[in-house]
């Protein structure tokens, strides 16, 4: 029987016994979070994938020597793989970590989920809101542990500002002003010499053709967070990379992780990169602007968060303990540990993928009114637009070749 049929049938593994990994996207984030899982107990990391050769074989020799320097006994048990179907093909492997470029999101997690992985999935979730739905829909449908990337939620100084907000400590919620940068832009750049050893065509998978640039995938093992995050045919700009975080949030503190908003409206002025309005059935607003992080305005005061930052005005307002019946919200202090935590419980973690569909969702919602420059009337319950047969067009985009989800 294989690993994931047993685990589904016993309903998680044991505590001390060993969960196998594969990471998928070797890149910057990929080599933090590979850092991250080899330091995790009862873990093993015995898989990387990469398109790029000199990524793959860097992250193969970093954790053969990590675990020959931990044993003592010299460790070559690191396959890497120029394709991650290879990987999934793998029985042993019982979760996958995906930190690919955000278009190949979707599709690497959904082929996981088919093969009975568990998976932990970099934010932002999805290139689209059709896609983003599809990983809930095939999470479910193969009983998987999915934990989405968005990390704020294992940090206490967020925990403590949604839970504050949630029972009631500002009063009735008037808005909330989020943070982050702008929208993606199409791709313009000039084309490059080609970077030996990295499979390009891969590289690009369902995005449109076009020729290589460095600033997509830059060469050897970079130190940087690469650039493709700033045009359109790969993700979704600051909006959706760091709105993955903060929108989270707020969703997080409004209590519409399984919600959203109704209405969309953008700024007057089509060129504006800010004052986009989100605007939910409660009636309270959540504006795109400027606040330092994520800023919650109640009747009664403010709590501004950011990470390793808490600020409440009045100050008493976040220093009198919540009651001993107050409402408490799903507890984490390392993102990590509650994904391999909830593989062996079989419970949801702490950024289920339907609360990663979500959060993005509202990411993209805000972008297609900056793009389109248009107010959108949205129902979050159907996830579809009200009568606005265009715009229910734009909850995907065509993809190329057989990379279809």
């Amino acid at each position: 029987m294989l690993l994931s049929s047993v685990r589904a049938a016993s309903g998680g593994k044991g505590p001390n016994d060993r969960i196998t990994l594969g990471c998928i996207g070797v890149g910057t984030q990929g080599r933090g979070l590979l850092g991250g899982f080899l330091s995790q107990p009862n873990t093993r990391v015995v898989a990387v994938c990469d398109v790029d050769t000199t990524r793959r074989e860097h992250s193969r020799k970093t954790v053969d020597e990590f675990y020959t320097a931990r044993t003592g006994t010299t460790s070559k048990d690191c396959a890497e793989y120029k394709e991650f179907k290879e990987l999934l093909a793998r029985k042993d492997i019982d979760a996958v970590v995906i930190a690919a470029p955000d278009h190949w999101h979707a599709y690497i997690a959904i082929a996981a989920c088919n093969a009975g992985k568990d998976v932990y999935c970099e934010k932002p979730l999805s290139l689209t809101i059709h896609e983003a739905r599809a990983m809930v829909t095939a999470a479910r449908k193969n009983d998987r542990v999915f934990q989405t990337g968005s990390m704020q939620r294992s940090s206490s100084e967020f925990r403590k500002a949604c839970e504050l907000v949630r029972n009631g400590r500002l009063g009735k919620i008037k808005q909330v002003i989020v943070d982050v940068g702008p929208s993606s832009r199409p791709c313009d750049l000039p084309e490059e010499p080609m970077e030996p050893g990295l499979n390009w065509d891969l590289w690009l998978g369902p995005a449109p053709l076009r020729p290589y640039n460095s600033v997509l995938s830059p060469r050897g093992v970079h130190q940087h967070f690469p650039d493709w995050r700033n045009y359109r045919e790969y993700s979704g700009g600051m909006m959706t990379d760091w709105g993955a975080h903060h929108f989270d949030i707020a969703q997080w503190g409004l209590g519409m992780d399984d919600s959203g908003p109704v209405e969309i409206i953008p700024p007057e002025d089509p060129k504006a990169n800010r004052g986009l309005r989100y605007i939910y059935a409660n009636g309270v607003e959540v504006l795109h602007g400027d606040s330092g992080g994520v800023l919650f305005i109640g009747s009664e005061g403010k709590i501004l968060v950011n990470r390793g930052k808490f600020e409440a005005t009045p100050t008493a307002l976040g220093e009198e303990p919540l009651k001993d019946d107050a409402i408490r919200l799903y507890k984490s202090s390392n993102h990590l540990t509650d994904f391999l935590n909830c593989m062996r419980s079989r419970k949801k973690p702490i950024c289920d993928v339907e609360i990663g569909c979500r959060s993005v969702t509202v990411c993209h919602l805000g972008n297609l009114a900056y793009w389109n420059h248009r107010h959108l009337k949205w129902d979050p319950a159907k996830e579809r637009f009200i009568g606005d047969k265009e715009a229910n067009a734009w909850l995907d985009r065509p993809k190329r070749g057989g990379w279809k989800v």
